[in-house]
């Protein structure tokens, strides 16, 4: 027989699975081409003694304020097959119309491609999402 603090814990353990299923949800995801309409981004690869790193920027074009903005970076080899990939968050929200700044050291590749994996539209100001 459960006591009533096994219950609660419980029970607040299925509110968290739930309340975490929800949030997971709620994030969009997009073919890359139709990220094109909503962000652009310019980067460069900069070496220094540790190694190659990729600086750049990720332009907000839509009249939403982009939050939890997730890039993958693909290592390309010579012929043009991916040879592994990363990841890395842009700190903060992107306003509309501004950009968001990342820096992420890679390993050495014949070239690299950068595009957003995941994103969030903020719904700040009673404005609604995509």
């Amino acid at each position: 027989m459960l006591t009533a603090s096994s219950r609660a814990i419980a029970g607040l353990t299925v509110a968290l699975l739930l309340m975490g299923s929800v949030s997971a949800s709620a994030q969009m995801m997009f073919a890359p081409e139709s990220l094109e309409r909503y962000f652009r981004i310019e980067w460069q690869v900069t070496r220094n003694r540790k190694g190659p790193t990729i600086d750049g920027y990720v332009y907000n074009k839509a009249n939403q304020v982009a939050q939890r903005i997730r890039l993958q970076i693909e290592r390309v080899d010579a012929s043009g097959s991916v040879v592994g990939t990363s990841t890395v968050w842009l700190p903060g929200d992107v306003s509309m119309s501004d950009r968001g700044y990342f820096s992420a050291s890679v390993p050495e590749a014949a070239s690299y491609r950068v595009q957003v994996l995941s994103f969030d539209w903020s719904c700040q100001g009673g404005g609604g999402g995509m």
